[in-house]
C-alpha cells in the first residue's frame, strides 16, 4: 500500500511559526521600549529647558523702558550634562534682539528640534510681559541645547532594550520548542496506539486525550464504527444475496429441465409460467441487490447537490407511467410547485422509484396512486395506493431487509424495496413512515 505524500514536518512548521512569532514580538518589544524611552527622555530635556528659560525670564527687570537682566547661574547649571552639551540663547524685547546669539532662529511652537551651528539642538521659546513707567513690554527668550547627552542615554537604553528583546526571543524559542515537542508527542502516542492494534480490532479509543484532539479521536472512532458496521453488513448481505439469487435460478433450471422432458405435454404451460416467474424474481432480486449495495456505498460517501424534489418526482412519474398504463392505474401528482433541497439525487430517485413501483405492484386495476410532494414540516414525498395495505403488526418490520408482508404472497418481489427507501431516508437524516389509509391502501412517506 502506497503511503500518502508528506507535506512537511508538523513539528518544524509549528516551531517555525512560534519562533517567528517570538522574533516579531522581540522586535516589537525593542522598538516599543526604545520609543517609550525616547519620549520620556525628550520630555525630561524639555522640562529642564522650560525651567531654565523661566528662571532667566524671572530675573528680567524693566527700568525706564530698558530691560535689565543678570543671567542666573542656576539656570545654566541645571542644563549641565555629562557630555558637556552646548547651550545657546537669544533674548529679545518686543522683537528686538538684546543679547545672546542673534542668528538663533525664532520658532512657531514652544518646543522644536532644529539644526543650528552644525548640530541638532532642542530649543524652547518663552516670553514674559513686564510693566514699566512707559507702558508694557514683552521680553522673550529662545533657549537651545545640543542633544549629545540625550543621544548617549538613548544609545544605552537601546542596548539594554536589545538585550531584553534577545533574552525574550531565546526564552520564547525554547518554550516554543518544548511546547511543540509535547504537542506532537500526543499525536505520536495516538499513532503508536493505532499501529499496535490488530486488523480485526475496531473498538473505539477510550483513553483520555487533550481537548484539541477530541475531534480527531472522535472521527477515528466514528470511522472504525462505520467500518465495523459495513463489514458486518457486507457479510450478511453476501450471504443473503447468494441465497436469494441461487434459489430462483435453481427453480428456473429445474422447470427448464422438466419442460424439455415434457415438450409434448400440457404441463409444459404451467412449467413455462413458473419458469418465467422465476426469471422475473431473479431479475428483480439481482437488480435490487445491486441497488442496495449502491445505496449502502453512496450513503457512506454522501454528496449533497441542490435539486428540486418536484422536478425529480415528475421525472420518475413520467418513466413509470407506461407501466401504470399497462395495469390501468393512474398516477396523480400533488403538492407544492417547488420544493428545493440539497441531497444526493441518485439516492432519492432510487427511493422514489421503489415507492411508486411498490404502489403499482399492490394496487388493483382501475385505481389511482397518489404522489404528494411537500416542503413542510420537512421536505417529504408521500405515495399512497388503494391496495390491501399492511397488517398493523407488520408496519414496523416490513421495511427490514428481505422482509415481506403476508399480503405479498403470490406477488413478485425481493423484500428490498422499502429497505432501500429507509436507507435513503436515514442517509439524509430523515425516516420512512408507513401507515394504512382508513378507506383502504397504504401510505409510505419519505421524510428528508
Amino acid at each position: 500500500m502506497n503511503s500518502p505524500a508528506s507535506s512537511g514536518s508538523l513539528r518544524v512548521r509549528l516551531s517555525a511559526w512560534l519562533i517567528g512569532g517570538a522574533a516579531v514580538l522581540g522586535l516589537i518589544l525593542f522598538f516599543a521600549v526604545r520609543s517609550y524611552a525616547t519620549d520620556v527622555a525628550q520630555k525630561g530635556q524639555d522640562q529642564i529647558l522650560a525651567a531654565a528659560a523661566a528662571s532667566i525670564l524671572d530675573a528680567a527687570r524693566l527700568t525706564d523702558g530698558t530691560v535689565d537682566l543678570d543671567m542666573p547661574y542656576a539656570a545654566f547649571s541645571m542644563l549641565n550634562t555629562s557630555s558637556d552639551d552646548r547651550v545657546f540663547y537669544a533674548i529679545r524685547q518686543d522683537g528686538t534682539f538684546l543679547s545672546g546669539y542673534a542668528d538663533l532662529p525664532d520658532q512657531a511652537s514652544r518646543f522644536e528640534t532644529v539644526a543650528y551651528n552644525g548640530a541638532n539642538v532642542r530649543s524652547v521659546f518663552a516670553e514674559r510681559r513686564l510693566i514699566g513707567v512707559n507702558g508694557p513690554s514683552v521680553v522673550s527668550i529662545t533657549l537651545a541645547q545640543t542633544q549629545d547627552g540625550l543621544s548617549e542615554t538613548l544609545s544605552q537604553i537601546s542596548r539594554n532594550a536589545a538585550l531584553l528583546g534577545l533574552g525574550f526571543f531565546v526564552l520564547a524559542a525554547g518554550l516554543s520548542y518544548w511546547v511543540t515537542s509535547w504537542t506532537v508527542g500526543q499525536l505520536s502516542r495516538l499513532t503508536a496506539s493505532v499501529t499496535r492494534r490488530g486488523p480485526a480490532d475496531l473498538s473505539p479509543f477510550e483513553r483520555p486525550v487533550p481537548a484539541e484532539m477530541l475531534p480527531l479521536v472522535g472521527s477515528l472512532n466514528s470511522l472504525m464504527g462505520r467500518l465495523d458496521g459495513s463489514l458486518q453488513r457486507s457479510e450478511d448481505f453476501i450471504a443473503e444475496a447468494a441465497h436469494r439469487v441461487r434459489t430462483p435460478l435453481a427453480t428456473v433450471r429445474s422447470y427448464a429441465e422438466v419442460t424439455l422432458q415434457r415438450v409434448d405435454k400440457e404441463e409444459n404451460r404451467s412449467a413455462m409460467r413458473s419458469m418465467i416467474r422465476a426469471i422475473d424474481e431473479s431479475s428483480r432480486a439481482a437488480g435490487q441487490l445491486l441497488d442496495h449495495a449502491m445505496i449502502a456505498f453512496r450513503a457512506d460517501h454522501l454528496t449533497r447537490d441542490p435539486l428540486d424534489l418536484v422536478d425529480l418526482v415528475k421525472e420518475q412519474v413520467m418513466r413509470l407511467t407506461p407501466v401504470a398504463d399497462m395495469k390501468d392505474i393512474d398516477l396523480s401528482l400533488f403538492g407544492d410547485d417547488q420544493v428545493p433541497y440539497s441531497g444526493d439525487p441518485i439516492l432519492i430517485q432510487n427511493a422514489v422509484r421503489n415507492l411508486i413501483d411498490n404502489a403499482l405492484k399492490y394496487s388493483p386495476a382501475e385505481r389511482t396512486v397518489t404522489i404528494t410532494v411537500a416542503s413542510k414540516p420537512t421536505p417529504n414525498i408521500e405515495v399512497c395506493d388503494q391496495g390491501p395495505g399492511i397488517a398493523e403488526s407488520e408496519l414496523q418490520t416490513v421495511s427490514g431487509r428481505f422482509a415481506r408482508g403476508k399480503n405479498a404472497i403470490g406477488t413478485v418481489g425481493s423484500g428490498l424495496g422499502l429497505t432501500i427507501v429507509g436507507d435513503v431516508a436515514m442517509a439524509h437524516g430523515g425516516q420512512l413512515t408507513l401507515s394504512n389509509r382508513p378507506q383502504g391502501g397504504l401510505c409510505a412517506r419519505l421524510s428528508l
